[in-house]
């Protein structure tokens, strides 16, 4: 009878996917802290501006993100924060300790992956499997616990005064109280609910259950707004929207054309390098900035761009064409008056 109970024991045939999820989580903490420093607002490859990439096209928690990259201090201590939360959630699903507390906030940590960078993938969507993929992982824990080979596991078989008390079991393991009529539908409706998610992002990140397949991490886009033309200066807000987030959109040629279509200020790659950092005025933590060649976008990154000419003091009236053109070929235009 021990050897029956032990091999239906959901916990324990758990036991693989608790340690790679656990893993998963825990391993982020490692990378930020001791692996490299990721947490250094100074230093490439700092995690709140993976967060500002996120940004664009976050569904559901884009003023949360929004209110972060806009105030870098208080970005800089919740990434912090997550980092900490993270390692300590993927060691004791690991170890098996508190696991269905664990569960839940495997739960909550992967629907924020999910609707914050569901959208980012460049080849196998990859942001928003790791996203629903965690919070089918979490659900699945929470329901079976740890058994044999955890902490959980231990108190309950030792007789630790923890294990007896009423909550143990819905925070730690053994088996869940709930009755066995109700039981067979939480797992039901539970199961239904995460599967709805996985097709509504699906769709609404990729267009993956019906119409046309879409991958916002292909190919750079910009938006432009606010451009105009105030005595000799050219500005306008610039926003990378689309396109991969490991580099930034490089920025070959800015031309300014007048009604007619002709050329009155053009900006070469040699100059948009050489352009005065201080004409830059970044709203959030990526930043856009000259490069050795152009000028560099990064994913989620908005600033205003100021560029001076003596040239755009002589201009007539009328409606004229501002066109950014990135290294691939892509451009981006807008008009405004003068």
């Amino acid at each position: 009878m021990n050897n029956i109970k032990i091999k239906n024991d959901a916990g324990l045939l758990a036991l693989t996917l608790r340690l790679v999820v656990g893993w998963t989580y825990f391993s982020a903490f490692w990378r930020r802290t001791v692996l490299a420093d990721k947490l250094d607002p100074e230093v490439a490859g700092y995690i709140g501006e993976k967060f500002n990439h996120f940004l664009p096209n976050a569904l559901g928690i884009k003023p949360i993100i929004q209110y972060l990259v806009e105030n870098p201090d208080l970005l800089w201590l919740n990434m912090v924060i997550f980092t900490i939360i993270e390692g300590i959630v993927g060691l004791l699903i690991m170890f098996g300790l508190f696991t269905r507390l664990m569960s839940v906030a495997v739960f909550g940590l992967a629907m924020g992956i999910l609707l914050g960078s569901g959208w980012i993938g460049t080849t196998c969507l990859d942001e928003w499997q790791i996203g629903i993929l965690g919070i089918a992982a979490g659900f699945v824990l929470f329901l079976t616990g740890s058994g044999k080979y955890s902490v959980d596991n231990y108190w309950i078989k030792n007789n630790f005064a923890i294990s007896k008390k009423k909550w143990f079991a819905w925070f730690g393991s053994g088996i869940l109280p709930i009755k066995d009529r109700i039981f067979p539908k939480v797992v039901l409706i539970g199961s239904i609910f995460i599967f709805g998610m996985t097709l509504m992002t699906n769709q609404v990140f990729h267009g993956g259950v019906w119409g046309t397949l879409h991958n916002k991490s292909v190919k750079p886009k910009i938006e432009l707004t606010a451009a105009k033309m105030e005595a000799n200066t050219l500005s306008f807000d610039l926003y990378r929207t689309e396109g991969v987030d490991v580099y930034g959109a490089w920025i070959i040629n800015i031309e300014l054309s007048d009604p007619k279509g002709q050329a009155v200020l053009n900006y070469t790659p040699e100059a948009l390098a050489a352009i005065d950092p201080a004409n830059i005025e970044n709203y959030y933590v990526a930043k856009v900035k000259p490069g050795k060649h152009s000028l560099i976008a990064p994913l989620g990154a908005k600033a205003n761009i100021r560029l001076n000419s003596p040239k755009l003091n002589e201009l007539s009236s009328g409606t004229y064409t501002l066109k950014l053109t990135d290294i691939s070929g892509a451009f981006w235009e807008i008009n405004l008056q003068k």
